[in-house]
């Protein structure tokens, strides 16, 4: 069984709410996604540090809210200090983090959460694009699937 090191994998054990995008779980996604996020859909502040290597830095908000639309469930943000927020997503019981793995090592204090919106989220242009680029990608890789 493949192991997962992503934040909450024990606990990504959902069920999509329609049948739109072929994943059987929050894993499932996961390893679709790892062959979609890109340098492109990378928070533009942080993409000269994106690589093969750390492919979910930069991804978490529009992640996040991808999961969401599949999974539903709520999205989170843990305030990261510097005036911005990493999100991640609760579906009932389940908390996880596909982008976790973005800081390494580094464990976040998940306990410290804020309810994040889509508004407020897509009020920058490009993050709404990043997110619809995301999704796009998403659904190209499925049919190869």
């Amino acid at each position: 069984m493949k192991e997962y090191k992503f934040y909450g994998a024990n606990n990504a054990n959902c069920k999509p709410l329609s049948n739109e995008y072929s994943v059987k779980d929050p894993k499932d996604l996961y390893d679709v996604l790892n062959h979609v996020w890109s340098k492109e859909t990378c928070a533009p502040r942080m993409q000269d540090r994106w690589s093969i290597d750390n492919k979910t830095l930069g991804q978490c908000s529009i992640t996040a809210f991808l999961v969401q639309d599949i999974f539903g469930g709520i999205v989170y943000g843990v305030p990261l200090g510097d005036g911005n927020y990493h999100c991640y997503n609760v579906i009932g019981n389940n908390k996880f983090d596909l982008t976790s793995e973005q800081f390494g090592n580094t464990v976040l204090d998940y306990s410290d959460k804020f309810i994040q919106t889509r508004e407020e989220h897509f009020k920058k242009e490009e993050k709404y694009q990043r997110y619809l680029l995301l999704k796009q990608n998403l659904k190209k890789q499925l049919e190869k699937k």
